[in-house]
């Protein structure tokens, strides 16, 4: 019997693209959800680079997006978001605006610039790519899409290793689905949660390095740095409530990457609720979400 999908795309109505340059090392992926997804957002790094944000927090008029864009290349990155809603508003896909649709595409980059390429970055027709690939099948990772560039362990004289994407799905016998799906760039090291071993990060003689003592030590760091990622599940959530979820969700980054949230990262997390699963609560959403993020960042790095 073939095992059930893991990842993200387990959630029915999102589907996920990659598209990826492997000269360049660099790339952007995206999650689509055309019928439109209670959205949230919480950024908890101090170096983000980030489109939308404010349009999906609660109290405001757009209570739903219709995709989220993650993509390499840095501020220059969120280029690549405009092919996406290109994409979705030839599908008559959006916020209902007078005359047209307005998809609504939040977005966020990571800082990959200092791999492969630096003057290759996802553009319009890269987004619009990763769009024409989306599919519903469970989610390629590794060093693909987004995560093509990344890396995670950097202190001074430390040799990082490398990152990726990642994604992990949690199912309850209730119905209830929660997963996630993290691009993992970081400046810390890549720890097993429940193991507390090193799994990716900083090197040093061919030995991982505990890059928070570095840190502590030498208080010097490297500003090319980001985890970004979506979490979604099929429960029926209203604005705030995927808001606290995106924040809740926050916990399986720090479980995962030590030192997390950092003034030189730009961790940002976005939440996703398609409404087709009825009766759970926040509370075990938000709980479940720090545990697929947690999952999701592993994967990024042993995939």
């Amino acid at each position: 019997m073939e095992s059930p999908n893991q990842t993200l795309t387990a959630i029915e109505g999102i589907k996920v693209g990659h598209a990826t340059d492997s000269t360049a090392q660099t790339g952007c992926t995206v999650i689509l959800c055309p019928a439109g997804a209670t959205a949230g957002v919480d950024v908890r790094g101090a170096a983000p680079g980030t489109r939308e944000t404010d349009a999906i927090r609660s109290g405001r008029l757009v209570q739903k997006a219709h995709g989220v864009l993650l993509t390499g290349g840095s501020a220059f990155g969120l280029d690549a978001a405009g092919g996406v809603v290109e994409y979705l508003e030839a599908q008559n896909v959006g916020f209902p605006a007078g005359p047209v649709r307005v998809p609504i595409v939040p977005a966020a980059v990571i800082f990959d610039l200092g791999v492969g390429d630096a003057k290759v970055r996802p553009d319009r027709e890269m987004g619009y790519q990763a769009c024409l690939n989306a599919t519903d099948e469970p989610v390629a990772m590794g060093a693909v899409g987004a995560g093509t560039g990344a890396t995670v362990g950097k202190a001074p004289s430390v040799a990082s290793s490398p990152g990726g994407v990642g994604s992990a799905c949690i199912r309850l016998d209730s119905g209830l689905i929660v997963a996630a799906i993290v691009v993992v760039n970081a400046l810390g090291n890549v720890v097993h949660p429940e193991r507390g071993e090193i799994v990716a990060g900083g090197k040093e003689n061919g030995s991982f390095v505990d890059i928070t003592e570095r840190l502590l030590d030498a208080d010097i760091v490297h500003g090319t740095n980001t985890t970004i990622g979506v979490v979604a599940t099929n429960a029926t959530l209203i604005s705030a409530e995927v808001n606290r979820v995106a924040e809740m969700a926050h916990d399986g980054m720090a479980r995962a990457i030590r030192p997390a949230h950092t003034m030189f990262d730009g961790d940002t997390l976005f939440a996703l609720a398609t409404g087709a699963y009825t009766g759970s609560s926040v509370n075990t959403v938000g709980i479940l979400a720090a545990e697929v993020v947690a999952g999701a960042i592993v994967s990024a790095v042993t995939a």
